[in-house]
């Protein structure tokens, strides 16, 4: 997926979930930060993040922040692509382009199920199934980790693809890591024990467990490689 118009700033703090203040060309303005999450490891006063000027003259705020780079302790950069939207159409691309199932037929985004709606439902020949997109923005040492906070939401999700397996279904969680050049994927435990257990309880029953990063640029985003899960 790609954005348009694309403009470097420098972050200064964030008020609230939804906005942050940011200095364009020596200018302090207000943007609209695209998760909500809590993402305090990347969005540190005076780091660089990457913004997508809105074409809605009519919106309060003209910009949205898509984009972060985060300095590890030993110097080197990495871009993160941080917008929650992304890793649905990311998904969705992938998926379409034959990546996810060479036979593809139908590809539902949004389709509900028992007690929670999936992020997609898909066919392919004879099979069919449900797929949940979580997107992933935080790192340590190389290695990624999902939620960055308690998920109630997720846990009920990876419930109920254990249900729709158990069902005659096929069922997968797929983590887009959002971006490049990582070890490996691993439940974070620290943040939300809950969120482990049921992701290694859907495992046991039969739900794939797949993780992929992708290569970030500030215009673009896609993704390219799997990488090790360890639950």
């Amino acid at each position: 997926m790609r954005y348009q118009n694309i403009q470097k700033a420098a972050f200064l703090a964030r008020p609230n979930r939804f906005i942050a203040q940011v200095v364009i060309d020596g200018q302090e303005l207000t943007v609209h930060v695209k998760n909500t999450g809590r993402c305090k490891e990347l969005l540190v006063p005076g780091c660089t993040v990457y913004l997508e000027k809105s074409d809605n003259p009519a919106r309060k705020t003209a910009y949205d922040l898509v984009a972060v780079e985060k300095v590890s302790p030993n110097g080197t950069c990495r871009l993160i692509n941080m917008d929650s939207q992304a890793p649905n159409r990311l998904f969705k691309e992938w998926a379409e382009a034959g990546s996810f199932c060479s036979d593809l037929s139908l590809l539902r985004p949004e389709t509900t199920w028992g007690h929670s709606r999936f992020d997609f439902y898909w066919e392919a020949g004879g099979r069919k199934g449900f797929v949940e997109v979580k997107g992933c923005t935080l790192e340590e040492d190389n290695w990624t980790w999902f939620p960055d906070a308690p998920t109630e939401r997720g846990v009920k999700h990876l419930e109920e693809l254990l249900l729709a397996k158990q069902a005659g279904y096929e069922a997968a969680v797929c983590i887009v890591i959002q971006m490049a050049g990582v070890d490996g994927f691993s439940p974070n435990d620290r943040t939300h024990p809950a969120f482990g257990e049921a992701l290694r309880r859907a495992a046991a029953g039969g739900v794939e467990v797949l993780a992929y990063e992708c290569r970030v640029i500030p215009e673009e985003v896609f993704i390219t490689r799997p990488v090790p899960v360890k639950l």
